[in-house]
């Protein structure tokens, strides 16, 4: 009989197990034991199309991912839709993920009149809206929208940024300005402004704004070009910039050209606005460029060949983006992974807030993410960089990003 009592006791003890380690789960809408269900909208039709790549990047990601077995076992199930970057179709398209799809949550939505236009909407219904492809000084807002969380270094600082250089650099600086008449361009000229304080009245000589519907940006140069600034600030998304750059080259206005990091790509920008009207063309970076040499035999940059070649064979090996789009999916599963068999919304922004110095793969060196519950920059570091009609050289140290 004790061997008996002995079995029984184990038996139930193995079960007991079982149970509370089934108990340990716990899902919201979107996850389960195999699969982690999340949602953007990208605007694969419209003005922004250019910038697609990046959620192709991001589903072949996720494939890797996958085929290596998932996110402690369970498949990651993108669901990427067309908004068309239209805020109206956002906001449509978003529901549907919410509430047909039921996706756990969106992750890698590019832009900022759409990402505001369903802002609300997630955080009402707290549903996690992260690691945007904005870098609107919205998105870091924990304690009025405590579910939204960009990757993207603030605009504002990285304007503040080109007013340091451009003060230190410059002799007497005469800036013209062109922005998209939207937070992102706003944020960018609001951080320009601030940097400068009182010199702003000498130095920002004019500023003139574009919609995004706008078919060119012709007029909106010309004018530039008549003030004849030494400084042409070029705040636009990347089929504007190519417009901008080779409208100023054939008016011939030479001044020195500064556009803001999302329109940097030597395939999507330099080369179509043409490399003699690019050269010497100033941005900031912060991932690493792989059309530069000096990353030739890195393993990070080889591990993104290697994985580029196998599961997007179509990207382009020049492109940024998919240099972006690759560090966009890389933190979204680090925050998977910390959950691990918690995958709920509200652990899953815990996680979020709580990266500590992570360094996903072709951030550039010295640079690592770190949030809080308090702080959700990830980023807080840039590079500026110097187009050279090859490629874009790197030069001074890293910079602060940080908006205080």
């Amino acid at each position: 009989m004790p061997t008996i009592r002995v079995a029984v006791a184990a038996f139930l003890s193995v079960a007991l197990l079982g149970v509370q380690a089934q108990a340990q789960k716990k899902y919201d809408p979107g996850a389960s034991d195999t699969e982690i269900k999340l949602g953007q909208t990208m605007p694969y039709s419209g003005p922004l199309s250019g910038f697609i790549t990046l959620a192709k990047a991001e589903l072949a990601y996720f494939a890797m991912v996958n085929d290596q077995g998932g996110v402690n076992g369970r498949k990651i199930n993108l669901i990427s839709l067309d908004d068309g970057f239209s805020p109206a179709k956002t906001v449509e398209q978003t529901r549907k993920l919410i509430e047909d799809d039921h996706v756990l949550a969106i992750s890698g939505s590019l832009g900022t009149a759409t990402n505001a236009a369903v802002q609300k909407y997630l955080n009402q219904r707290k549903v996690p809206q992260l690691f945007l492809a904005s870098g609107a000084s919205r998105w870091n807002d924990p304690r009025n929208f405590p579910y939204t969380m960009t990757l993207t270094p603030i605009y504002q600082a990285e304007a503040s940024i080109y007013a340091a250089y451009i003060l230190k650099q410059v002799a007497n600086p005469k800036v013209a300005l062109l922005y998209q008449n939207d937070d992102f361009g706003k944020d960018f000229l609001k951080g320009f402004t601030d940097r400068l304080g009182d010199k702003a009245k000498t130095v920002l000589t004019r500023a003139v704004s574009y919609e995004v519907t706008d078919a060119t940006v012709d007029s909106q140069m010309i004018d530039l070009a008549s003030t004849k600034a030494n400084v042409f600030l070029n705040i636009t998304t990347p089929k504007f910039a190519v417009q901008a750059i080779r409208k100023a080259a054939d008016l011939n206005w030479k001044p020195l050209q500064v556009v803001d990091n999302p329109a940097a790509s030597i395939a999507i920008v330099m080369r179509p606005a043409g490399i003699e009207a690019s050269m010497g063309v100033i941005s900031a970076a912060f991932v690493k460029d792989p059309t530069d040499p000096q990353y030739q035999n890195d393993p990070e940059f080889l591990a993104w060949v290697a994985w580029m070649k196998k599961y997007f064979p179509a990207g382009s090996l020049e492109d940024p983006q998919n240099v972006v789009g690759y560090v966009q999916a890389q933190t979204m599963v680090q925050v998977l992974k910390q959950c691990g068999d918690t995958i709920t919304r509200e652990n899953v922004m815990r996680q979020a807030a709580n990266l500590k110095n992570f360094h996903p793969a072709m951030l550039l060196n010295g640079i690592n993410m770190n949030t809080s519950p308090t702080d959700y920059q990830p980023m807080e570091e840039l590079a500026l960089q110097r187009f050279n009609g090859k490629r874009f050289e790197l030069f001074g140290g890293l910079l602060s990003a940080r908006v205080d």
